[in-house]
This record gives structure tokens, sequence and C-alpha cells, in this order.
């Protein structure tokens, strides 16, 4: 890194860099998108992956922290924090021009921050409604619920978006059109089964093809970043598994690595094993949804009865391990709250080839389907390069040829310890997604049974205070969920309770790309579409 460090000095001269978890270097506002674009096109080593921005009241400054990678070596990371003392109308300049995934993530800072960004196209917030009275992520946020009363009357919905420009050198502040004056708009969602949530597509139709898509969020926004200010490090942890609840168990570890990493808590061999075995099996409890819910997609309601078959094998141990079968309250901080029970092993073991045998009925029964073929193959692409600059990762990223896996890149727990095959196809569209979750069902197949029988005694928690408190500093964990990588950030005082916790979920990475591969695709198309994706709205709407 010391060739970046002197790329970044030459570039910005009052740059200030300092080495903590990651390599953090601190410029002002009106050198950031210089810096960024200079990093984003280094030939040697481009840091074109946004893995992270995170909006940050810092008390004397509003401003944002980024966290890069490059997509050729994700062990590679720079932050990058900039900031503005003016509260009263903060402006830093977007870097929307790089990455496509900055402009979900810039709105969601403008919400709940109402820091705007200039060159940013659509300043709309993208949780909160345009009337919203506030900035909830702000020290000084007034949460007086008759500032924001509750309404249940319906707004009429608004095509047009705000946006601050800069025009020769001047800022310009206008108004857009979502869509064009003669566009053709239905609704999609938000109730609709298969949006897989309450999430809103406004669509514009040519005929039956998609002209574009204009995405509306935060139906059932909790706030629970905000929350997690007030609230201590275990306390937090039942959060994780309301995000993606579908990869609860792998959400909830990392917040749990986090925090260990952050506090030096050593975890109990016994303790990584099963914690490694749980994610595995949550994997392809998400996975065989994912399949069911795509069939479904596509009509075939007998595959769904197939996928849920399975999936109830799992659930059943989860049940028989900690008593939840969706929220399965394992991990906590220094190991996991349930020891195994007798069975455990002999139950896993006897999944292995019953699951392995079911994915040979998959195949044989749908994924040759030639109907689901015409409706998979070649339908909603994404070249390698729009799943970088989107920041799609997992299943979907690997299918455009992306090289992603956190288990791979960054491990941790015992995925250094176990032999497995990143499972990566070049065609980018839906059945190169499709055909991804299987083969990786497989991997964790594989994954689970070099563990299953080498599971060593001994205690499955470390002794931790009732009270923890984080050393202060700014601490990162990421780790492969099921529908991609799920990453956290902590800001830490030193006090029981975090300054800041920003989860970052895939789905919103993956949500942020439907507009791109919908579109010229025919509207009976969208739903398979979104089905390969694999998204789940409470994971976006934190």
């Amino acid at each position: 890194m010391e060739k970046i460090k002197t790329l970044i000095l030459s570039t910005v001269k009052d740059a200030v860099i300092e080495e903590k978890q990651k390599l953090t270097v601190t410029v002002e506002p009106n050198s950031l998108h210089l810096l960024v674009k200079t990093l984003f096109q280094n030939a040697e080593l481009p840091f074109d992956f946004l893995v992270k921005l995170i909006g940050m009241d810092w008390g004397e400054k509003l401003g944002v922290i980024y966290l890069l990678s490059s997509s050729q070596d994700l062990s590679k990371e720079i932050v990058i924090k900039t900031g503005t003392s003016d509260r009263e109308n903060p402006l830093l300049y977007s870097i929307t021009d790089l990455y496509e995934t900055a402009q979900f993530n810039e709105r969601e800072v403008y919400g709940m921050l109402g820091i705007r960004f200039i060159n940013n196209p659509d300043m709309r917030r993208f949780f909160l409604n345009s009337d919203w009275v506030g900035f909830p992520l702000r020290k000084d946020y007034d949460a007086n619920p008759e500032l924001n009363p509750v309404s249940l009357e319906s707004k009429e919905i608004v095509d047009t978006a705000p946006c601050i420009m800069e025009v020769d050198g001047k800022l310009v502040e206008k108004t857009v059109n979502i869509f064009e004056e003669d566009d053709y708009i239905i609704n999609i969602g938000p109730q609709h089964p298969s949006t897989h949530g309450v999430m809103h597509f406004r669509t514009a139709l040519d005929g039956e093809i998609v002209k574009k898509i204009d995405v509306h969020s935060g139906y059932i926004h909790r706030g629970i970043e905000k929350l997690s200010e007030s609230l201590t490090y275990p306390q937090i942890l039942h959060f994780t598994d309301r995000l993606d609840y579908l990869s609860a168990n792998i959400n909830r570890h990392g917040l749990c690595l986090c925090v260990e990493n952050a506090a030096q808590i050593e975890i109990p061999d016994r303790a990584q094993y099963i914690r490694t075995i749980m994610d595995e099996l949550t994997r392809i409890d998400s996975h065989l949804l994912a399949w069911a819910a795509m069939t479904n997609d596509l009509g075939a309601i007998t595959a769904f009865i197939y996928g849920m078959r399975e999936r109830e094998v799992i659930l059943d141990i989860f049940d028989k391990t900690c008593g939840g079968r969706l929220i399965i309250n394992q991990n906590v901080i220094g190991g996991v709250m349930f020891d195994i029970y007798t069975d455990f092993q002999k139950d896993v073991k006897a999944f292995i080839p019953y699951m392995r045998e079911k994915l040979k009925e998959y195949d044989r029964f749908f994924s040759h389907n030639v109907i689901a073929l015409g409706r998979m193959i070649g339908i909603g692409n994404m070249t390698k390069e729009e799943a970088i600059t989107y920041a799609v990762t997992g299943p979907a990223g690997r299918a455009s040829g992306w090289s992603c896996d956190i288990r791979k890149h960054h491990p941790y727990s015992l995925y250094d310890k176990v032999d497995f095959k990143e499972i990566i196809r070049t065609e980018g569209d839906s059945y190169a997604r499709y055909l991804n979750r299987l083969d990786e069902i497989e991997e964790s197949l594989h994954i689970i049974e070099q563990l299953i029988d080498n599971i060593p005694e001994g205690d499955i928690c470390t002794k931790t205070k009732a009270i923890i408190r984080l050393p202060e500093g700014e601490y990162y964990q990421r780790v492969e969920a099921a529908k991609g990588e799920f990453g956290i950030f902590i800001d830490s005082r030193g006090e029981k309770t975090p300054y800041r916790l920003k989860f970052r979920s895939p789905s919103m990475a993956l949500v942020s790309a439907m507009p791109l591969i919908c579109a010229g695709e025919k509207i009976s198309d969208f739903i398979g579409i979104g089905g390969s994706m694999d998204y789940v709205i409470p994971d976006i709407d934190r």
C-alpha cells in the first residue's frame, strides 16, 4: 500500500493519512472527488468497488466515510473521510459518476443527515417522505412524534426530483422529471407478493416492454441504526436477525465478529465450528427459499413446495438446537448461546446425502424445463463491470463473472481451514444466477461435511462482562451472507453504546440494479428477474 499512499499524497497535498484498522485518508470536500477518481482510475490496482458509504454526524462536522476496495483484490481497502462544518446547508460532491451504487446510498445520507450531494441527479430522500421534519441520524434530532404525525391519507406521488448541479463553476438548483410526459406508468408493489416484500417499483412501459423503473423504498423502515445508538452491544444483536431474516444467523455472526475483534475477545474452537456449520445451513436454507420463490414467480407451484420441503428439514435442526426456526438467536458475543443437541451431528450428516439427491431432482424437474429456460436464459443481463459499479455481490455478482466471495477474500471463522469452490459464471443472466444458488448449496454441503465429525470438545462461549465497552475507534467487519456481502461499521467513543452503527445490506445493491437489468425486457419477465436477484426488503428498510 506504500505506492497507494504516494499516489494519494501526490494527488491531494493536504490529505491526512492514518494507519488505523484500515488505511484512513481524510480530505477536504473540494478534494474528495479528485482523490476518489484517481484511486478509481489507478491502472495497477483500481479501487472500483464502493463497499460502504456511511453518513456521519461528528458534532462539529457532518460528513461521509467511504470504504473503497478493488474488484481485483478485495483484501485491499482504503477508508476516505470528508465533512463540512455547515450544518444549515451541508453540501458535498457526489461520486455517482464513478459508482452507480452511490446513487441510493447518497440519497439515504441525505434523508437521514440532510447532506446534499452536488451533481447527484436525484436528491429525493430514499427512506423517508419528502415532507419529513428533521434528519433522524443527526445527534440533535428532535424525535417528538408530533412533528411527524402518522397520516392515513394517501399522498400523491410526485415524479420529479430536486438536485443541485455544478454548471460552469456555479451551483444551480433545479428539478428534473423522472419520466417523460407521455410515459405510461404502472405501479408494481408495494402490496404485491412477487416484489418479495413491500417494495414499490414505478414502471414506465412501451407496450409490453419495460422502459424505465423508479424504485421507492421505506415502507417498513424501522430506524434500526438510530435505535442502536441507545442500546448496548448485546441488546443490538437481535436487530441483525430482522434485516435479511433468511440470513439471520450470518448477519448476527458478522456483528458479533465486529465487536469481538474490537474488544479482542477470543472465541472457543467449539463455538467456531458450530458457528460455521450453522452459517452454511443458513445459506442452504436461504438458497432453497430463493429457488422455491423464483420457481413460483415463474409459475411452478410444485417446485415451490419441493424447496420448502427441504428447507423444513434445516428448520427442524435449528429448532432442536436453539428453539428458533427463522430467527434462531444462536450467536452471542463470545461464542454461541446453545450447544448442539445429542443427535445434531447425526441429523446433519443424514441431511447431506438427502439434500444432494434433491438437487438432482431439482435439476430433472425444473432446471431444463423448456418454458423456464425461455424465461431465464438471456433475460436480465448484467455484465461484470455493471455488477461491480452497482456493488452487486453474492451469487448474483458471481453470476456475472466477479469473484467477490468474502469467505475467500477475507476469511473469517473457519473458512480458511476448509476446502470449497467459489461458484462463478460469466453469462450474467437470470439462469446463471439461478444455477449459482443451486451449486452453492452443494459447496455448503461440502463445507459442513469437512467440519461435522471434527467438532472439538470445550466451551461454547467465552465469559464476557455484562457491559461491553469497545475501545475508541472505528471498526469494520465484512461477511458473506446468502445474498451477498453484509457489512458492519461501528464508531465507538469508549461507551457501552455505539456512537454510530451502520449496516451494509446486500439487498440494497441488488434492488438498485433492477432498473438497469429490466430495461428493455418484457413486463412479464420483470417478476422472474426480481426472483433471480433474491432481494429481501427488510434488509433494505433498516
